[in-house]
């Protein structure tokens, strides 16, 4: 059963009864393939309660979809990757195998794995699948001067997949309290320093200073899958997914399976208790960055010696968003192969990634750069 109440998140379109139905990124709903009604979802948060003022949360609130991880499997079941380990989600009820997103191997049913939780949310695509091909040979084009002659010959961005990738979203309230020292430069001068050399130095009052306020966070995002918080040691660069972000949180809907179709998903493998120390972190720096006007006079600058949160209140929900994914292989024998990606946010179109670099190029042409540098200064001093 999903978060929604619904078995194996298969909703009847509330037409015709129907279960044949499709999402349309073209129009941004759910289409029935019999009667031809098209609808949406209702938005999560306001299904959720969680459109409610963050400044009178209380406590800890953990929706159904983000309650720890369900170790038994109904309709949506998680599927081992033979080629590379990584585990993706797939409807059974739909589908018998899948493609893996992060290498392209195809899955099979027999390694099916225990499943993690239905999401309450899911963030539908609304970049196609050309848009995103025309993204990544945008960015792959811009780096193929010194792109290893292997990845030059075999890039092929047409094998772009969409993978819903899983995130806990927080809404928080919490006291933040900081203390340092900040210094105020009173003199700026110029000594030497042996003979041939001189230094500029600073004095500079030093002062204590402390910060201590309440800050309200709307839709904190963090992922949920180890692999990508630096919990797993993969040897790739799946973690440039998260310079894709930030996702239109508010536009995610109540989860239904029928928007998952034609993508796999990523399971989420992390509960709220393993989040809960990133989630502070996040709201520590938000709040780090929300106080820097207030700290312009310190202009040598702010050393925070300590710092704390304390969470009055704070609720969760779990939401699948949208990435479209290009891996590429590099082999350097000897089972020696590290995975390199180019990542496209499947809302706003940013893209980023990495290529397989040729190093003997790139040291050339750094080293000859370097010789026109000294050659320029040469010049400088000869005159």
């Amino acid at each position: 059963m999903t978060p929604t109440g619904q078995v194996g998140g298969h909703d009847k379109c509330p037409k015709c009864g129907s279960t044949d139905i499709a999402y349309s990124k073209k129009t941004g709903q759910l289409t029935c393939k019999f009667c031809r009604h098209a609808w949406s979802e209702a938005f999560a948060e306001a299904a959720l309660g969680y459109d409610t003022d963050i400044r009178g949360l209380e406590g800890v609130t953990i929706s159904r979809g983000a309650s720890n991880i369900a170790t038994d499997a109904a309709e949506v079941i998680t599927l081992k990757c033979q080629g590379c380990g990584a585990e993706v989600v797939i409807n059974s009820a739909l589908n018998v195998q899948a493609r893996c997103h992060w290498c392209r191997s195809v899955l099979s049913l027999n390694e099916r794995v225990s499943n993690g939780a239905v999401p309450d949310a899911v963030l539908p695509f609304s970049i196609t699948h050309e848009q995103a091909v025309a993204n990544v040979q945008a960015f792959a084009k811009k780096r193929m001067f010194f792109a290893h002659k292997g990845f030059r010959s075999e890039f092929s961005p047409e094998n772009v997949v969409g993978v819903y990738m899983p995130y806990i979203v927080a809404d928080a309230l919490a006291d933040i309290k900081m203390q340092g020292e900040g210094e105020i430069q009173t003199r700026r001068y110029t000594v030497k320093v042996g003979e041939n050399r001189s230094e500029t130095r600073y004095d500079a009052d030093v002062y204590h200073v402390a910060r201590e306020f309440e800050l309200a966070v709307d839709d904190a995002t963090v992922e949920s899958s180890a692999r990508r918080l630096g919990k797993a040691g993969a040897r790739d660069t799946s973690n440039v997914i998260n310079a894709v972000l930030p996702f239109d949180t508010k536009q995610a809907v109540q989860y239904n399976a029928n928007y998952l179709g034609g993508y796999t998903s990523e399971r989420r493998d992390l509960d709220v208790d393993d989040l809960s120390g990133a989630v502070g972190r996040m709201i520590f720096g938000l709040g780090s960055a929300m106080i820097r006007p207030s700290l312009r006079q310190y202009g040598r600058g702010v050393s925070w010696k300590s710092g704390a949160v304390g969470v009055k209140g704070v609720r969760y929900m779990s939401m699948a968003a949208p990435i479209w994914l290009y891996s590429y292989y590099e082999n350097h024998g000897d089972n020696n192969e590290f995975l390199h990606y180019i990542a496209v946010n499947g809302r706003t179109g940013a893209t980023m990634g990495s290529v397989p670099v040729n190093r003997f190029k790139l040291a050339m042409y750094s080293l000859g750069a370097a010789l026109v540098t000294f050659g320029i200064g040469l010049a400088v001093v000869m005159l």
